[in-house]
């Protein structure tokens, strides 16, 4: 965005739901006294939002990005309350939140495969970020044995699909990837 000076080809979404989820998770890592969890989600957080300030700075619909911004300040600030104030401290807190953050990856990990049909219609994957899916398959695959080794489900059992559908993009960049032998249909580098 800062090399072009715009955000006219950054999807705006995933910088909300990223945030949105890593909020969810830091909260969790504070409730279960998980540093790791903690640590990371913070920093993801912290990222998403430098993410979210920079977008806006270089979106033309400013209007339209502040609302989605403060749409998901709300939608914080209720999670807060139901999740604080309104659940009764100790094990069911931590498993509703679980039970939250856990449906929240999962649909944030489904969410590339949006473009599936488009993607096999037109045999480009010019849509999918080959570096993202990587990253992806990396995190998944770390988070999954981190829950298994804590034996924590609320993080082993969300991160899996997140293997799955790198898994499923790697077929794609595989099978339709190869369109030209000068220029890959797919994107190094998210921009």
């Amino acid at each position: 965005m800062r090399a072009t000076q715009s955000a006219e080809s950054v999807q705006f979404l995933p910088f909300l739901t990223t945030c949105l989820n890593n909020l969810g998770w830091l909260y969790y890592g504070l409730l279960k006294h998980d540093g790791t969890v903690i640590l990371v989600n913070a920093i993801g957080a912290s990222l998403q939002s430098l993410y979210i300030f920079t977008y806006l700075i270089y979106a033309i619909n400013k209007r339209r990005v502040a609302i989605q911004t403060l749409v998901m300040v709300c939608v914080l600030c209720v999670a807060w309350v139901y999740f604080s104030v309104i659940l009764p401290h100790g094990e069911s807190q931590l498993s509703q939140l679980g039970l939250f953050c856990s449906v929240f990856t999962v649909s944030m990990y489904l969410s590339p495969l949006t473009d599936l049909v488009e993607i096999v219609r037109t045999h480009s994957v010019e849509r999918l970020s080959f570096s993202l899916t990587v990253a992806t398959f990396f995190t998944s695959a770390s988070w999954t044995l981190y829950g298994l080794q804590l034996q924590d489900y609320y993080i082993m059992v969300p991160n899996t699909p997140g293997i799955i559908t790198s898994l499923i993009r790697f077929f794609l960049f595989w099978r339709f990837g190869a369109v030209s032998k000068d220029k890959p249909s797919y994107k190094l580098l998210q921009i």
